[in-house]
């Protein structure tokens, strides 16, 4: 495989995520040791997520985190273990990952993005609203950075097809001869000028996750998108 350069990341993320999901997880707060936690979430997984148990299978003990209900530990486990079935640009459907960007802009981008596309697959898609929270990590961590590769590495920017990519990571998530990398940190295709990161591991992610601002993605009968902030919002 071709070289890659790493780059220390020492930056404050933004991750946007349906406010659907509960700020605080059942295994929030749980003292337990890494073979009681992976228990639990086979067991929470069995009645939830069929490939949740299956994911958990492929974190070591030291990747089986908890925390405080403050903490957001189980949020962090989520992006792991209850992640899409296609995968996205740099994990496949074995593993998620924590996919965030180094600009809130660029985090609405994206999913504005990515859900703008999921609704326009269905019939019944627009109007829409889908209400969104922020969560903010400060990432400081080692990562492979294809920064600047549009040009070089064109495979691992496909607009949507993310076959090369997927492989690409994979090589480097579990290569054949240890230590796997951190993560990857590239440009965003979806707004220029953007960064985004996706950590390979809950344990690359600090803990805290603070909670930031919430919004609403808005499509109107026609498919036409507008974000608004909201305020007030409990947490």
């Amino acid at each position: 495989m071709t070289a890659f350069k790493r780059s220390r990341i020492r930056r404050k993320t933004h991750r946007l995520i349906a406010t659907k999901y509960p700020t605080v997880g059942v295994f929030d707060d749980l003292a337990s040791d890494p073979g009681d936690l992976r228990a639990a979430f086979i067991l929470e997984a069995l009645t939830n997520d069929r490939l949740a148990a299956q994911r958990i299978n492929l974190l070591p003990d030291e990747e089986i985190i908890a925390g405080p209900v403050d903490s957001g530990a189980s949020i962090v486990m989520a992006a792991f273990l209850h992640a899409d079935e296609a995968g996205g640009r740099f994990t496949d459907g074995r593993l998620g990952g924590w996919y965030a960007a180094c600009e809130l802009e660029t985090a609405i981008a994206e999913t504005m993005h990515h859900n703008d596309r999921r609704l326009r697959l269905s019939a019944s898609g627009f109007p829409n609203p889908i209400q969104i929270r922020e969560l903010i990590v400060t990432i400081k961590a080692d990562l492979v950075d294809v920064r600047g590769l549009q040009k070089d590495r064109p495979e691992l920017y496909r607009d949507a097809d993310y076959s090369a990519s997927q492989a690409f990571a994979s090589e480097i998530r579990w290569p054949k001869s240890p230590p796997p990398e951190n993560g990857v940190v590239f440009d965003s295709v979806r707004r220029k000028s953007g960064t985004n990161v996706c950590i390979f591991w809950p344990s690359k992610v600090p803990l805290p996750v603070v909670q930031g601002d919430h919004f609403e993605y808005q499509w109107d009968a026609a498919g036409h998108p507008t974000v608004m902030k909201l305020t007030n919002v409990a947490l």
